[in-house]
């Protein structure tokens, strides 16, 4: 809770306070009888404006500084001329002798209206606490190695090249490689991930991780308004900007509807005023219709249902760039994947080595030609055998063809064409993936077939993408039977495959010109090379974008956790921000049109009129912070 929460809650709880005492001995004893005279209003009138002041000194002041700025239909000013006005009734009943009404209800829509506008800061600070914590990750320094010395500086005085250390419980500054120490980083703030992440020299950091372990020097690659941290950041605090329609038709609202109540209100009190001569009368209902007419559940519940989703959002590594785009997720049908590093993982693994009762002497003889070697097919072999190569072999890498290792035994491991070119007698393979043939001696023992890694979460999602109606299709510039053979055992719709980055917009294009009018496609890539696809579609979501300017330029959403499941929970927060939003409207103009018109005929007091405003506010508000609870993944 804030200060300044704080401060109005101490307010709002003397105010009631005094306001059940003085009311609850004005209903047992009636205050004004207490004096015998024509003065004998004073008393109670003194002693609920005096609380009314305490609790609603601010409001005053806010309405008169929107006067003189020329805001007059504001809630402020539509509170204070309503609760004056309740005054002014009253005091015109005292004067008159007739029985006093206005004092207790004058004073008491102020106050719940305090409670109303409490309940709306603590749910926007509720809201607000998800993304807040993303300006945690801001850093206030960074330590300058300069020959054997420390220099603190700030962020913005570092330059691409200089050496920068980290201790043990601070935020790494700016993006960089580590060139000394291991360690590791607690990334929860930029991914979502709980897991601590294990680096050593030559890894990528990012500004923002928080070094948990070991002291650290890292070599900065980018300028701080360049580096990760800030590109969040700025995201983040420009997300309010881009509204849904849903908030812009309430703003739209609000400004027709608010001067159409206030002039209803007038007209409610002089019209029948003048036909009837019962003026206190007529002027009570217009200030029951002008309390209750305040737009405040809208103006504040519907921004708010946005910002707790937005909220919600960012708890779980998911960045939205405005509200507009939550609206647009919850309709999104067409869901447009990139292959690599999306709907893959973009690295290589061995899922096959044959004949498998050779299954370990193949791979170890593939493993002593490839040790050296540091092209992903190389790596992925080294890294399946995983044990120590101690043999010395004299390896020579033959360009477009593979390697020859000669030691104990020569070794051949390569394609086709390097069994082909040494007279080796093997059986072709027609297989899906990168095919590796060894032989020993000139003797051919098998292959070993290397493919790029469907991710474990893409089957599942797209199974529940597909059961939700929606199409599903992959954009590849891989050949088309590895694009078939992708797409059949992920399940998608469709794909397209031989595609340049150029054709894949194309693709986009036509799937966009094809799609009826309240369908909304939605394009998934990595971030990079996937730019202009990102920017094309109706919303651009980048997968595993921290760290890519590219992703947080291009895309509305940045899904920061590289996890397809994060799409899922998004839809799933945009569904349940957006039935909230619609449960609000329809609840607080369903409420306020039935107590106008009660008020307009008499049958509605100043009471009903209240929770026609503030308890109508509340509900909307305590509906809405149902946006920022948990989601399973």
């Amino acid at each position: 809770m804030t200060r300044k929460q704080r401060k109005l809650l101490i307010r709002i709880i003397i105010a009631l306070v005094l306001f059940i005492i003085v009311f609850t001995i004005d209903k047992i004893i009636d205050l004004n009888s207490l004096i015998n005279n024509q003065y004998s209003w004073f008393l109670p009138f003194f002693l609920y404006f005096t609380i009314y002041l305490i609790i609603g000194y601010d409001v005053l002041k806010k309405a008169f500084l929107g006067i003189i700025h020329g805001q007059l239909l504001d809630e402020n000013f539509l509170m204070s001329i309503a609760t004056i006005g309740a005054f002014a009734l009253g005091i015109y009943s005292g004067i008159k002798g007739i029985e006093l009404e206005g004092f207790d209800e004058g004073c008491a829509v102020l106050l719940f209206y305090q409670v109303g506008e409490w309940f709306e800061s603590y749910a926007v600070s509720k809201s607000r606490k998800s993304i807040s914590s993303l300006m945690d990750i801001r850093p206030d320094y960074a330590n300058k190695v300069i020959d054997n010395d420390i220099v603190v500086l700030s962020p913005d005085d570092i330059n691409i090249g200089d050496i920068i250390l980290v201790k043990p419980g601070e935020k790494i500054p700016l993006d960089g490689k580590v060139v000394k120490g291991n360690t590791t980083l607690d990334t929860k703030a930029l991914t979502g991930e709980s897991m601590p992440k294990e680096v050593m020299v030559g890894d990528n950091v990012l500004s923002g991780s928080i070094n948990l372990t070991t002291e650290i020097e890292i070599e900065v690659e980018k300028l701080f308004y360049d580096s990760t941290v800030s590109k969040i950041l700025e995201l983040v605090e420009n997300a309010s900007n881009n509204k849904s329609k849903a908030e812009n038709f309430i703003t739209k609202f609000a400004r027709i509807y608010t001067p159409i109540v206030v002039i209803s209100a007038i007209l409610l009190f002089l019209i029948p005023s003048l036909i009837t001569n019962e003026w206190s009368t007529w002027i009570y209902r217009s200030l029951c219709f002008l309390v209750v007419s305040c737009p405040c559940a809208l103006v504040i519940s519907i921004p708010l249902s946005f910002f707790a989703g937005i909220g919600a959002s960012s708890r779980y590594g998911i960045l939205v760039k405005g509200s507009n785009y939550i609206e647009l997720l919850n309709k999104a049908n067409i869901f447009v994947f990139d292959k690599t590093g999306t709907l893959t993982k973009g690295n290589f693994k061995v899922t096959e080595i044959y004949p498998n009762e050779k299954r370990d002497e193949i791979l170890k003889l593939a493993a002593i030609a490839e040790k050296n070697s540091t092209h992903p097919i190389g790596v992925s072999i080294i890294k399946e055998y995983n044990k120590e190569i101690n043999e010395n072999y004299i390896l020579t890498n033959v360009d477009g063809f593979g390697i020859i290792a000669k030691g104990e035994n020569d070794i051949y491991c390569g394609n086709h064409k390097l069994m082909e070119a040494n007279n080796i007698n093997y059986e072709k393979v027609d297989k899906l993936g990168t095919i590796v043939y060894v032989a020993k001696n000139k003797e051919y023992l098998g292959y070993i077939l290397i493919e790029d890694e469907i991710k474990s979460e893409a089957i599942s999602v797209i199974n529940n993408l597909n059961k939700m109606n929606s199409k599903t299709i992959m954009l590849t510039g891989d050949n088309e039977n590895i694009a078939k053979s992708v797409s059949e055992k992920i399940g998608l719709s469709s794909f397209r495959a031989n595609l340049l980055p150029t054709n894949k917009v194309d693709e986009i294009e036509k799937l966009i010109n094809e799609k009826n009018k309240n369908d909304v496609l939605c394009f998934i890539g990595d971030g990079i090379n996937d730019a202009p696809s990102l920017v094309r579609s109706d919303i651009g979501i980048a997968m595993g974008g921290v760290g890519s300017d590219a992703a947080i330029e291009a895309s509305d959403i940045v899904l920061m956790e590289d996890d397809l499941n994060g799409l899922l929970i998004g839809k799933k927060i945009a569904k349940k921000t957006l039935r909230i939003v619609y449960e609000n409207i329809f609840i607080a103009l369903f409420i306020k049109i039935a107590i106008l018109i009660l008020s307009a005929l008499g049958y509605a007091n100043m009471w009903l009129a209240v929770f026609g405003d503030v308890g109508v506010a509340i509900i909307a508000i305590l509906n809405a912070i149902r946006v920022n609870s948990k989601y399973k993944k």
